[in-house]
């Protein structure tokens, strides 16, 4: 039997393909590559320069602080981390192993970048040509914005006579201003010391008119009122009779049982007579004469109150009971 011929496979149809992605993409990574690379070259190069006597000879103050500043911003020093150094130390990849490397400290680097950031470059440059120094650049770093803005437009102009000039008049006019301002301090600070001990005077006089008032409110206000409101107005059954008669019922019976043991000890001593002297122990005589002493305070103290209670207030409790006589009597009467 005849074998029938296959039928020819359909074609697959693929997705077009983007050439332009695929070359954006590719120049994407070669300038990627390329900007890696000059970084990497920038450090080298700053790296192998430094190592020349007259390195720093060859950059202006501009270009070194602004390669300087580009490669702190973009942490390029962390590069040299891994590396070893001619005699053998490998570098961890910092800024401060990098200004090492370049031969100058990384504080001097920081100045040249906070100079460059502060002036910009024209007027640095135009700085540097006039022979500004470090220790004028770190003044004119400290200005206000407005004056140091001013000092850059100068600069700029290349005239140093007018910059050193308006330089000096603006740090003498802060000075002055900030001398002012340091004697109005030590005057706010002399004023509040006189304030507070003005307040702390006050405060006394405040607390002893008060005290004058509380003892005149006392004289003008109903005494009935007063009793309320200070809450002398007791329960004395509650708040001072059961408590002392309950003390005085527990040393009553302390005496009580003490007295039960010297019964007891007469009762089983066959020599004791009735009208002999028991002889007690030490320890009883002890507890009776504490006991004994107890007992004579407490009634000192309440002869004393009694007394004193007495003296104020006697005659008006005659008087009240006196009264409350009559009205019995006149009740009676009436009733009869």
């Amino acid at each position: 039997m005849a074998r029938t011929a296959n039928k020819a496979k359909e074609e697959i149809e693929l997705p077009a393909i983007d050439e332009q992605g695929i070359n954006d993409a590719m120049n994407t990574m070669t300038t990627i590559q390329s900007e890696y690379n000059e970084e990497r070259d920038l450090v080298n190069q700053l790296l192998g320069q430094a190592q020349m006597a007259d390195a720093f000879g060859k950059f202006s103050q501009t270009v070194w602080a602004s390669k300087l500043n580009f490669v702190k911003e973009n942490k390029l020093y962390r590069n040299l981390s891994g590396k070893k150094t001619p005699n053998g130390l490998e570098l961890k990849g910092t800024w401060e192993e990098f200004c090492s490397l370049l031969g100058v400290s990384d504080e001097k680097a920081n100045q040249d970048i906070a100079n460059l950031k502060s002036f910009g470059e024209e007027a640095l440059e135009s700085m540097s040509r006039m022979g500004i120094g470090y220790r004028e650049l770190r003044q004119y770093r400290k200005l206000p914005e407005d004056q140091k803005t001013a000092l850059i437009e100068v600069a700029k102009a290349g005239d140093k006579e007018a910059l050193v000039e308006l330089a000096e008049e603006f740090i003498a006019k802060n000075a002055k201003e900030k001398e002012v301002l340091q004697k109005e301090n030590e005057e706010l600070k002399k004023e509040y010391k006189a304030l507070d001990a003005v307040n702390a005077t006050n405060k006394n006089s405040i607390d002893d008119l008060k005290l004058k008032l509380s003892k005149y409110d006392l004289k003008i206000i109903p005494i009935e009122e007063q009793i309320k409101d200070l809450g002398l107005v007791v329960d004395l059954n509650e708040n001072i009779n059961k408590p002392i008669t309950r003390a005085l019922n527990e040393l009553d019976a302390v005496i009580n049982h003490l007295h039960q043991l010297e019964l007891n000890a007469m009762e089983n001593d066959p020599d004791f007579q009735p009208g002999d002297l028991l002889i007690l122990p030490d320890i009883m005589l002890k507890e009776l004469i504490k006991y004994d002493g107890f007992i004579v305070l407490l009634l000192e103290h309440v002869k004393r109150i009694h007394r004193d209670f007495c003296n104020k207030f006697d005659a008006n409790i005659e008087e009240y009971r006196s009264r409350m006589d009559e009205a019995k009597y006149d009740n009676l009467s009436d009733n009869n």
